[in-house]
């Protein structure tokens, strides 16, 4: 049995400023409960002061059950530098304990055969026993063959850096999943996980008994796995009790009954002001009013100390105008394209207003495609011909292509690599303009930040941003370049709920061609044509997304 209760938690970051007031939730034994909230709201830091990584300045956090911890960035781990390293650091802390002191001890033995060493050793083993470290061993033997295809004997002293950041996240939830701890905190488990490595999850959160909270931007996890909802906005918690498909509803309905009582507070706040103010009149002329006017000002002053209920969150809401514009009925046209050693020749014709999701596993060649179409087309109308490597991108291909009258394409990074983007201000960008756009003046730049939350940021380099933050600086910069066609590369990927869904609707205004690449399967049923790149290399339409296609290993 395990639960976990948090109760009047605040933190207030070095600079000052409170991120958290008065938190308080309660994960009940058995329950899979998400935790959302905006980008920056605090979900990691809570996370983090629950997992007892920072310590808690006001209020508590009890755990029953004991605690297993997924956090954020598994590879980054401080001493994780191998595969047991990193079993170790999600282990129990006697069982942490007892492996740093085998080996300690077993470094001594290896300059020293003393009796006093020996004793030491034997009293290690002893230990590690004792702290279940050889029954955590053969749970870390399960978790690697599962993960990783390799006995854990064989596969303890690999390093952590050469695995995958889906190998090591898969390698940790294993772990944590078959472990002791009754209580898990997972932050982000999905990310770097394929399509197949989500749905292994969500079949895992279904089946599991331990009590889960986790955070995630997966909506189709989301709604799959949650049987509760902690919203982190405004610095305080909320909880929805049902699943995230009613949560939208619930939560806005939650905001219209925050404003309605903020308004009803308001109206009685100036009703008796005003009652105060006439009493006072009277009061000057009616000596006999003066004890009622007195009674009135403690009302009020009574009234206005109790303070008004929490005003409705402040919102940031994210706002695309993807503008597009009107472009021949062939946007795209490809002939016995290929792409040297990924994908086969095929032919394609992509029309106008056509929404196109390209999926296949990762490394099939799809983020090569999109750069290859995003590719400088000032010459021909776009068209490429024969074997060659386009300007920009460097992309061997066979084949040709080319872009239909009118059609502008623009390229969303997946990796959100921008040379020319770095150490250069957003403010600075949108001034002095970025290829053929035109720049803003700065007050406008400023209004246009705002839209996309990222005016607070205005003064930062793009390298400093957070990932959310680079990815939605770059829908605005598309929105900016009147492309008409929009090749983007996994745009959700680092997204919060509400970006995400503005983004959805962004698009579904856009007047123009898209072409994306996703694996994210929410996203996934806003498009109307699915092209599959297969294990083969072969490019194939569907008339459903398909998940399951597996990476060809080619010679």
């Amino acid at each position: 049995m395990g639960f976990l209760e948090v109760g009047h938690l605040s933190h207030a970051l070095p600079d000052g400023r409170v991120l958290l007031d008065d938190v308080g939730f309660r994960v009940d034994d058995g329950s899979v409960t998400a935790l959302v909230g905006d980008n920056g709201s605090g979900k990691t830091t809570l996370l983090r002061l629950l997992a007892g990584d920072l310590p808690v300045q006001s209020g508590s956090v009890t755990v029953q059950g004991g605690l297993g911890v997924m956090r954020q960035f598994v590879g980054s781990v401080r001493d994780a530098s191998t595969v047991r390293d990193l079993l170790l650091s999600v282990s129990p802390p006697r069982v942490r304990e007892a492996a740093a002191e085998l080996d300690a001890v077993e470094l001594l033995l290896m300059e020293s055969d003393d009796e006093p060493t020996q004793m030491r050793y034997a009293q290690a083993l002893a230990d590690y026993a004792d702290a279940g470290g050889y029954d955590a061993e053969v749970g870390f033997d399960s978790a690697t063959v599962t993960a990783l295809g390799q006995p854990y004997d064989r596969a303890q002293h690999r390093p952590a850096a050469q695995l995958s950041g889906g190998e090591q996240k898969r390698l940790v939830l294993e772990a944590l999943l078959a472990g002791p701890a009754q209580v898990l905190l997972l932050d982000e488990p999905d990310n770097y996980l394929d399509v197949r490595g989500k749905t292994w999850l969500e079949e895992q959160l279904a089946d599991t008994r331990k009590t889960v909270l986790y955070v995630s931007h997966d909506r189709e996890l989301l709604a799959r796995t949650a049987t509760r909802v902690v919203t982190l906005e405004g610095r305080d918690t909320w909880v929805h009790g049902g699943g995230f498909a009613s949560w939208p509803a619930a939560r806005e309905a939650r905001w219209e009954k925050l404003a309605g009582d903020l308004r009803r507070w308001d109206e009685e706040h100036e009703r008796l002001r005003q009652l105060v103010f006439t009493l006072r009149q009277q009061a000057a002329i009616s000596p006999d009013m003066a004890s009622k006017y007195h009674a009135m000002q403690t009302r009020l002053a009574r009234y206005e100390e109790a303070g008004p209920p929490p005003a409705p969150p402040r919102s940031d809401a994210v706002t695309m105008r993807l503008r597009g514009g009107r472009t021949g009925v062939r946007a795209i046209v490809c002939e016995q394209l290929g792409i040297t050693g990924l994908l086969e020749p095929f032919d394609l014709e992509v029309y106008y207003g056509e929404r196109v999701g390209l999926l296949g596993a990762n490394g099939s060649g799809k983020s090569h495609l999109l750069r290859l179409l995003g590719a400088s087309t000032r010459a021909s109308h776009g068209v490429s011909t024969g074997a060659s490597r386009d300007q920009s991108g460097d992309v061997a291909h066979t084949g040709s292509w080319r872009l239909g009258a009118r059609v502008v394409p623009g390229l969303f990074a997946q990796t959100h690599e921008h040379p020319e983007l770095a150490g250069r201000t957003l403010v600075d960008v949108l001034h002095r303009g970025e290829g053929d756009r035109v720049g803003l003046e700065r007050g406008k730049a400023i209004a246009a930040l705002r839209r996309y939350a990222l005016h607070a940021a205005a003064d930062q380099s793009f390298d400093a941003l957070s990932g959310g933050q680079q990815a939605r600086f770059q829908v605005l910069l598309l929105e900016l370049s009147g492309a008409t066609l929009l090749l983007l590369d996994e745009p959700t990927d680092n997204l919060d709920l509400a970006s995400a869904e503005a983004l959805q609707a962004g698009l579904d205004a856009y007047e123009g061609t898209v072409v994306c690449v996703t694996h994210d399967r929410w996203f996934a049923r806003s498009l109307d044509r699915f092209l599959l790149v297969a294990e083969d290399g072969t490019v194939r339409e569907t008339p459903e997304p398909v998940w399951d296609e597996r990476r060809r290993v080619r010679g």
